[in-house]
């Protein structure tokens, strides 16, 4: 019995969990390739190992002759009539050709191409495991670091999480606990590739899915999701069951499911949306708290512009522009918020002025702050005043004062067509 082959059976039955006859096969199979390359130079070369003793065999179609010259290919006649009683001489059998202390020695030169192999047969069955997971969530521990991704062990697989899908609020260490989102699953040559997502919008939908059973049963269906990872969610839901309140669904009792996943998500805001196939409406329940005064809707350009008052505009926009950037994710169409016209400051009136006449050519800044300090706010007053006026105007000549004129009549031109004389 060959009991060095078969502690190491035993030990990859136990710590790999492979079964034995899938790893004498394997084990065959690196033999032999170890062999044709290195130690027998043979005709149909097969390799056997015994299921019982564990004894390895080299087995190999031989010539059948009186004297053997080539161990490799030849057999001794009186030796071929021990398994082949009526074989006669320049005949070819298959007969054993297992050189002395074969086993060790095919032991030692497939050492690698079993480890080769084993990692092979790993990383099959580890794909089979994963390849239909992608968009479901795993929970393992951070391994160590390469470059500035992370390798996750998921039991006896590791995946990666790429930096991209990573949250940038988020610090990792080694032995960290890790929840996340698989991304997709790949076969490679060196083994399987599982990457990992934390930051993508639908990393919050299986959560949400997960957390709400309502989701998880079809009642409530999320419409749509836009996420800026670490900082704010928005995600849209609709209710098929009159019954059911989509918002509170989510929500929870005391906000409890919600707040299961702001924790998960390392409380980054989510904003849960009622959802509505009008436009205006879902634009509104979006943007909410903020209380909206006007939505004009442009089909053509895909723009909505919500106008809004004063003390409404920076809950609107959001921080950093954030609430509008989102609520545009979401619903797909472009949007600009506006502060309502009346609700203009007088500073910022005058500022408006100049900036509009400054970018008439032949004004410029300077004239422009001079004109309509002066009274001078549109290129119309400056066409209706006398030019003698326009002299009266600090630092304006009477050069000046027609260079003014005709910049002014050349842009109403260009916007309007002639000027009536």
């Amino acid at each position: 019995m060959n009991n060095e082959l078969l502690a190491v059976f035993e030990y990859l039955e136990r710590e790999r969990g492979l079964d034995r006859e899938t790893l004498i096969r394997m084990v065959e199979e690196s033999i032999l390739a170890a062999s044709e390359k290195s130690l027998l130079q043979a005709d149909d070369l097969r390799i056997s190992i015994d299921r019982k003793a564990f004894d390895v065999r080299a087995l190999a179609t031989c010539t059948v002759v009186d004297r053997v010259r080539d161990p490799a290919r030849e057999v001794a006649l009186l030796d071929a009539r021990r398994t082949h009683p009526n074989v006669h001489l320049g005949e070819r059998i298959q007969a054993e050709i297992t050189p002395r202390n074969f086993g060790r020695i095919a032991a030692q030169a497939a050492r690698q191409a079993i480890l080769q192999r084993l990692r092979q047969a790993e990383g099959e069955i580890i794909f089979e495991e994963f390849k239909d997971r992608p968009g479901d969530i795993v929970s393992g521990a951070v391994r160590r670091f390469e470059r500035s991704d992370l390798i996750v062990e998921l039991g006896r697989a590791e995946a990666i999480l790429p930096a991209a899908e990573r949250v940038p609020t988020e610090i990792y260490q080694i032995g960290d606990r890790v929840r996340a989102y698989i991304l997709r699953v790949e076969s490679r040559p060196y083994g399987p590739e599982i990457v990992l997502s934390r930051s993508h919008p639908d990393f919050v939908r299986r959560l949400f899915e997960l957390e709400v059973s309502e989701i998880a049963d079809r009642t409530v269906e999320i419409k749509g999701i836009a996420r800026e990872a670490g900082f704010r969610t928005k995600i849209a839901v609709l209710s098929h069951d009159e019954r059911v309140d989509p918002v509170g669904a989510c929500v929870g009792m005391r906000g409890m499911r919600v707040k299961n996943i702001v924790r998960e998500l390392g409380g980054e805001k989510i904003d849960i949306v009622r959802w509505s196939d009008d436009t205006r409406t879902l634009i509104a329940n979006s943007l909410a708290p903020a209380k909206l005064s006007r939505i004009d809707i442009d089909e053509a350009t895909r723009t909505v512009t919500v106008t809004v008052a004063g003390d409404q505009l920076s809950l609107a926009i959001g921080k950093k522009g954030q609430n509008a950037r989102l609520t545009a994710k979401l619903t797909g169409w472009r949007v600009d918020i506006e502060r309502e016209a009346e609700e203009v400051s007088f500073e910022e009136k005058v500022a408006q002025a100049i900036a509009n006449l400054a970018k008439v050519e032949g004004i410029g800044a300077e004239r422009a702050e001079a004109l309509v300090h002066a009274g001078f706010l549109t290129v119309e007053g400056l066409l209706a005043a006398d030019p003698a006026d326009l002299e009266d105007v600090e630092g304006v000549d009477a050069t000046a004062a027609a260079e003014v004129h005709a910049a002014a009549e050349k842009a109403y031109e260009q916007e309007h067509g002639s000027v009536e004389s």
